[in-house]
């Protein structure tokens, strides 16, 4: 037996050998074997994918098709190029969705917003639209997110300041967008941040999908229909997190249709809520799987992004003094000066329309966008604007976070944290077009959440950046995880320290 493992052990310490010496070392584009295609070359790099897809796209000018083995249907044309991503997303739109492969890899959305194409996705984009631009909802995510901010996080920085500890700021964030998102989406607290910190049972579950979901991206199709045949490795534990989420969506579910009497239009409206109250001036009634795949859409879309976004930001901004000072002084700028160098948390109207935080903001996303990549397929065969040619099952793979990093979109310092370029010459905010900086999407499906986004986003660094000093550890790397979503892969290590006494 012992000699069945060491031949075996000695077979893959050869096969990786080869691999590695056969490894792409001129900066060309990735080598293709036969059969295997640039699996190898995958393989290889699977721990650094961000970085190597940048590295790969920068060397063939934006875009390369890769080529997967020839049994795998894995072959797709990735790219990072504007031209590429302004044809897809929308100039030429209508022949490019998110296709049948889409569906079947982010089959835990059901047929929610993200997952659903022509008017199926165009009725719950009206219908979503409608409620997260009135009013009601306006003021109720601006009245939430203070209290959360306030009563939430603020008590947590606070404690953790007093003790000295060394704390995973990430995780800190991750709780805050959850009850967040939950409330403004369910109008329930789950109350992930407190000083107990409790184990989230939701949260734990969207990571371990997320991190399956991203496996199937490259991995053969047959490999993990024979996982999930099997219920083992990264199937069974995304089977196991959507049983969570599903569990925990329904109970949401049962319990607003019991408790729902009417709408308080001073306070604002969570959307369940919306969704449901829709059905009685409608006539009609949603049924619970439309209403677990929207809700469930939409919780997935906020926590994750809005954590992941304010991650990066305080990261980034720790590491750059001078603008850590700029931001100090513009959110100075707006207060009167008996006021300045004292604890203050800043209201919505105080913070929406400086121009260097919002700038700092797009540039953390641009550097380390929450979604890192994002795919499309064609319904009829195409050609690119850079020329290459996709036909229908083929997956355009866009990817996000290597367009950051590219010096023909963004200059020769792409790679500096740079917020001055996002500020125009009158001293107002630059806009760049949604096909060069796509982390919000662009086109016909750019992200209805946006301006919430802001909105958080803002609350949260003007609280922390004013009020704290973040000294990230430096034992512990801050680096990219491998996952659809961009979290980092040791999370963001701090101590903290108050600014005022």
């Amino acid at each position: 037996m012992a000699l069945v493992i060491l031949e075996v052990f000695v077979a893959l310490f050869c096969f990786l050998l080869l691999l590695y010496c056969f490894r792409n070392k001129d900066g060309s584009s990735p080598k293709s074997f036969p059969f295997v295609g640039m699996m190898p070359e995958l393989l290889l790099n699977i721990h650094r994918i961000h970085e190597w897809c940048a590295d790969t796209l920068e060397t063939c000018k934006g875009t390369f098709v890769f080529e997967g083995p020839w049994f795998a249907k894995m072959s797709m044309v990735m790219t990072c190029d504007p031209a590429n991503i302004h044809y897809v997303m929308s100039s030429n739109f209508s022949n490019f969705g998110k296709g049948p492969e889409y569906k079947k890899i982010f089959d835990i959305l059901g047929d929610g917003i993200f997952n659903a194409d022509t008017d199926v996705w165009k009725n719950q984009r009206l219908v979503a639209h409608g409620f997260i631009k009135h009013q009601r909802f306006h003021k109720y995510l601006l009245r939430t997110t203070r209290a959360k901010v306030e009563n939430g996080l603020i008590p947590i920085i606070d404690h953790v300041a007093r003790q000295g500890l060394v704390v995973n700021l990430e995780d800190i964030f991750q709780r805050f967008t959850l009850d967040s998102v939950c409330i403004l989406v369910t109008g329930y607290d789950p109350r992930c941040l407190s000083l107990e910190s409790p184990r989230v049972l939701f949260a734990k579950a969207v990571d371990d999908a997320s991190e399956a979901i991203f496996y199937r991206h490259v991995r053969p199709e047959s490999f993990v229909k024979l996982q999930n045949w099997l219920n083992m490795g990264q199937e069974h534990k995304y089977r196991k997190a959507c049983e969570v989420l599903d569990g925990i969506i329904a109970k949401y579910i049962c319990q607003k249709r019991k408790e729902l009497n009417e709408l308080n239009d001073e306070v604002g409206v969570d959307l369940l809520t919306s969704y449901i109250a829709e059905e009685k001036s409608a006539g009609f009634t949603h049924d619970d799987k439309f209403l677990r795949d929207t809700i469930l859409n939409m919780m997935i879309a906020g926590r994750d992004t809005i954590g992941s976004a304010l991650t990066w930001s305080i990261w980034l901004v720790s590491r750059h003094p001078i603008v850590e000072n700029k931001i100090i002084e513009e959110l100075q700028s707006k207060i009167p000066a008996q006021e300045t160098k004292k604890r203050r948390l800043f209201n919505v109207e105080e913070v929406k329309d400086l121009v260097y935080l919002h700038a700092a903001l797009c540039e953390a996303l641009r550097l380390y966008p929450p979604i890192p990549f994002n795919h499309k397929e064609p319904l009829e065969p195409d050609v690119l604007p850079s020329g290459h040619q996709v036909h229908p099952y083929m997956k355009i793979l866009f990817n996000v976070y290597s367009m950051g990093r590219m010096k023909s979109v963004w200059g020769e310092d792409c790679l500096e944290f740079k917020p001055e370029r996002w500020i125009n010459e009158r001293g107002g905010i630059k806009h760049e077009p949604s096909y060069k900086f796509p982390c919000f999407g662009a086109g016909p499906r750019a992200c209805l959440g946006k301006d919430m986004a802001f909105v958080q986003m803002k609350a949260v660094v003007s609280a922390i950046v004013y009020n704290y000093c973040i000294h990230v550890s430096e034992e512990t790397p801050v680096i990219p995880a491998i996952s659809v979503i961009l979290h980092t892969k040791n999370g963001l290590m701090t101590r903290i320290s108050t600014r005022w006494d």
